[in-house]
């Protein structure tokens, strides 16, 4: 059961990132509720990691949620914000893949 809610801490770090994306496009009102959703989400994220970590070693846990968070928002970039697609990014976004599954399994029993 924790896995499950570090992945959805690790989906609620992308929503996080993304807002910070958005809030950057925009101005005015629009912008601080971005920047609202930035907040709420973040918030969301922590404490899901924090429950997470109660069950689950804190160095895989974070390594997991960051690894999560970092390929999220990378293909969030590119699907969203335009970030640029290469070859090479590509690549180390499936590294980052392999990396957080080679994690969970190599894991022990939790």
């Amino acid at each position: 059961m924790n896995w499950l809610i570090l992945v959805i801490a690790g989906l609620f770090e992308v929503a996080f990132a993304s807002c910070l994306g958005k809030a950057k496009e925009t101005s005015g009102t629009e912008m601080y509720l971005w920047y609202a959703g930035f907040l709420i989400t973040m918030t969301i994220s922590m404490v899901l990691l924090i429950k997470a970590t109660q069950t689950l070693p804190i160095g895989t846990a974070y390594a997991v949620w960051t690894g999560i968070g970092a390929v999220g928002t990378a293909l969030m970039g590119i699907i969203f914000f335009k970030d640029p697609v290469s070859f090479w990014r590509v690549f180390f976004i499936v590294t980052l893949i392999g990396s957080v599954v080679g994690l969970k399994a190599v894991s022990s029993s939790h």
